[in-house]
């Protein structure tokens, strides 16, 4: 029945061509830059590492749409986190249903344009501190002007990729935004694959043990895939019933209503945090001279560094808590169910049920802080044991977006065609 669903395969096909439109723009590139240097550019430091990930590496092509919507997910993030009663209007928003869920939506979207205008200028002016006389072209007037321009072309395409992602929201397949990263994150396997192959396949100083090393990794990856499948698929599910169910039902023992709550209830979210936060840090000590302050910094902040890596971690099972402690928040869990006059099977309602939800976030969340920790370190530990290329991440965020993503998509398109089946056999 799926197959000859027409109007899914016109979503499916529009969907590839806003996705084909999108990734035209990694090729259009920012004017007034001398892109001949940007290989000695990086081969100084690259300095976007964790933010190229979203655009597929259009950051450090310097093209329009170089920011892809990494300004959306920050204003998306920090509108939520002023929903939690600091500013009173954003919380009375959240409350009133479609009408205001429009009303956030639009205060995100206008938020994600000024945070990519900021970014933006701080990128530009920055590697322009840091690399002088290889970032612009000869002749350019170094000016405010210059990196104002830079800025406002890097922020409209920011613009186009947020409407291209809603067209596909609204016409296409659904998730428009984590779609755009995945095409990102997609595109830089090949490139990953074949440096894989360079490093390891051609080259005859490597023998044998480049064979098995590529053939091991390629086989690691495929594991992690599988584990991130399973892992994104778990669902802890809590009983519930309702006082006024008929009786006939409550005396079958069947009770088919639950609570699911995900393993991984978190997300990717606290990785990107993580990130964020360190590559803050690290992005000021690119800026600085060679001394005690930069070298501090770096050990301090750089993932591949002991102790940034320990930090790196901490901050994860920190963030996986706090994000799924306010996204799922046990009181409002209990009193929602309360209104609902249903209860947990065992437990009494109002502050014991709060007390349960809280006890069983808890445990959920140390398995999947345990499981994100482990999927953050993977390409880092396996750099160090194989010496990979730069290029090459096993595991780590963008596989648990690209499964997420994927996972999410395939659901929406099984329940739209219910959906339609449904109709048809009524209609």
């Amino acid at each position: 029945m799926t197959l000859k669903n027409k109007k899914l395969w016109l979503g499916i096909l529009y969907t590839v061509a806003i996705l084909f439109v999108y990734r035209l723009g990694y090729f259009i590139q920012l004017p007034y830059i001398r892109f001949e240097n940007l290989e000695a550019i990086y081969n100084q430091g690259n300095m976007f590492g964790f933010l190229d990930i979203f655009s597929g590496g259009a950051l450090s092509n310097f093209s329009i749409v170089a920011l892809g919507v990494s300004p959306y997910i920050t204003a998306s993030i920090v509108v939520q986190l002023l929903q939690m009663d600091i500013i009173p209007v954003l919380k009375e928003w959240s409350e009133e249903g479609e009408t205001g869920k429009q009303k956030l939506n639009a205060l995100t979207r206008y938020l994600s344009i000024g945070l990519a205008f900021v970014q933006a200028l701080t990128i530009v002016i920055g590697v322009t501190v840091s690399y002088n006389g290889l970032f612009f072209g000869v002749g350019t007037p170094e000016g405010a002007m210059t990196y104002i321009y830079l800025a406002i072309v890097m922020t409209a395409g920011t613009g186009l990729v947020l409407w291209l992602a809603d067209r596909i929201t609204k016409k296409g397949v659904g998730n428009g935004t984590s779609l755009m990263i995945v095409v990102g994150i997609i595109a830089s396997y090949p490139d990953m694959i074949n440096d894989l192959i360079q490093t390891y396949i051609l080259d005859d100083a490597q023998g044998t043990k480049g064979i098995l090393i590529f053939v091991g990794v390629i086989l690691l990856m495929i594991l992690i895939i599988l584990g991130v499948v399973f892992m994104e698929a778990a669902q802890r599910k809590i009983p519930i019933q309702y006082s006024n169910r008929p009786s006939s039902a409550a005396l079958s023992g069947r009770n088919d209503s639950n609570i699911p709550i995900k393993l991984n209830s978190a997300s990717v979210i606290p990785v990107i945090f993580a990130s964020t936060l360190l590559s803050l840090p690290s992005t000021i000590a690119n800026f600085l001279n060679e001394g005690t302050a930069k070298n501090i910094i770096t050990e301090l902040f750089t993932t591949t560094k002991p102790i940034g890596f320990v930090v790196y971690l901490i901050l994860i099972v920190v963030f996986t808590f706090f994000y799924s402690f306010l996204q799922m928040s046990p009181d409002k869990m209990a009193d929602n169910l309360q209104k609902q006059n249903a209860y947990v099977p065992g437990v009494r309602p109002g502050e014991d049920t709060a007390a349960y939800f809280s006890r069983v976030l808890f445990k959920i969340n140390v398995v999947g802080a345990i499981y994100l920790c482990v999927l953050a370190a993977l390409p880092i530990i396996m750099t160090w044991i194989f010496n990979l290329p730069a290029s090459v991440q096993i595991g780590g965020t963008g596989l648990i977006i690209v499964v997420g993503v994927a996972v999410e998509t395939a659901k929406q398109i099984k329940t739209s065609t219910q959906e339609k089946q449904y109709r048809g056999f009524i209609e």
